[in-house]
C-alpha cells in the first residue's frame, strides 16, 4: 500500500473537517449533494468510454493505493546476474532461471534471447509492448483526469439545481435552507473530490508510469545487450546511464 496517498487524503480530510470544526460536520453531510455529484461524474464516465476502460478503471485507480513496480536496483543487479552467466555458460544457460523471472517484461524479452532471436528483433518486440503499455497507462491518466474536471461540473449543476428549487418556493421560507443546502454543498463535494482525489490520482498514475517505463527501458538494453553477447561490464555502464549519478552503483569493482 503506497502510504503517500492515505496520508494525502486522510490529512486533507483532517484539516477540512479541523477548519469545518466537529459541531458543524453534520451540516456537510447531504446525501442528495453526495449522489449528485458521484453518480452524475460517474454516469458521464460511462458515457465517455467503453465498457471494458470503464471496468478497468477500477483496477487503475488502485494502483494509486497498492502498485509496486520493481526499482532499478533490483532490475540492474538481475540482469547483470544474467550477463554474467550468459557471457560465461552461453545464453542457453539462461533457461534453467526463467521460472524464477515473476516480471513478464523480463521473461518474454529473456526468452526470446534463449530461443535465439536476433537482438534487433528482440529491441522491436520489446518496444512495441513498452508503447502499448504506454498507450494503457495514458488511457488511466486521461479517465483520472476526467473525473477531476467532471466532478466540479457536477456539483455547479447541484448548485443549479438547488437554487431552481429555491426560486420555485420563495414563499416557503421553511424550503429556501433544504435547497440552499443542496446548491452550496454540491459545489464543495464537487471542489472536493476534484482536488483532494481524481486530479492527485493523474498525477500519482502518471509518475507510476514514469517509474515502470524506466525500468522497462532498463530491461529493454539489458536483454538486447545480454543477446549481442556484450560484456557484463560494459552492459553496467549501459544501464547505469539510465540513471542518475547518486543513484548509479557498481557490481563489478
Amino acid at each position: 500500500m503506497d502510504i503517500a496517498t492515505v496520508i494525502g487524503i486522510v490529512g486533507g480530510l483532517g484539516i477540512i473537517a479541523f477548519a469545518i470544526g466537529p459541531a458543524q460536520l453534520g451540516i456537510f453531510i447531504d446525501v442528495t449533494s453526495f449522489l449528485i455529484v458521484v453518480l452524475g461524474t460517474f454516469s458521464a464516465v460511462f458515457v465517455s468510454y467503453p465498457m471494458p476502460d470503464v471496468i478497468a478503471m477500477v483496477g487503475v485507480l488502485n494502483k494509486t493505493l497498492f502498485y509496486q513496480t520493481k526499482s532499478p536496483d533490483e532490475v540492474i543487479p538481475q540482469l547483470l546476474e544474467y550477463a554474467g552467466t550468459a557471457r560465461r555458460d552461453g545464453i542457453l544457460a539462461l533457461q534453467p532461471v526463467m521460472s524464477s523471472v515473476d516480471d513478464p517484461f523480463m521473461n518474454l524479452g529473456l526468452q526470446l534471447a534463449i530461443d535465439g532471436a536476433e537482438p534487433q528483433a528482440i529491441m522491436k518486440i520489446l518496444e512495441t509492448e513498452i508503447e502499448y503499455v504506454r498507450e494503457r497507462h495514458k488511457t488511466g491518466m486521461d479517465m483520472a483526469m476526467n473525473l477531476a474536471t467532471l466532478s466540479p461540473a457536477f456539483g455547479m449543476i447541484g448548485t443549479l439545481v438547488g437554487l431552481v428549487l429555491m426560486l420555485q418556493k420563495l414563499d416557503d421560507p421553511s424550503s429556501i435552507g433544504p435547497a440552499m443546502a443542496i446548491a452550496l454543498i454540491t459545489t464543495f463535494y464537487g471542489a472536493l473530490m476534484a482536488n483532494l482525489l481524481f486530479m492527485p490520482m493523474a498525477g500519482k498514475l502518471k509518475k507510476r508510469s514514469t517509474d515502470e517505463m524506466l525500468v522497462k527501458e532498463i530491461m529493454l538494453e539489458g536483454i538486447s545487450s545480454i543477446a549481442s553477447g556484450d560484456n557484463p561490464r560494459m552492459i553496467e555502464q549501459k544501464l547505469n546511464a539510465f540513471l542518475i549519478p547518486k543513484m548509479r552503483k557498481t557490481v563489478f569493482d
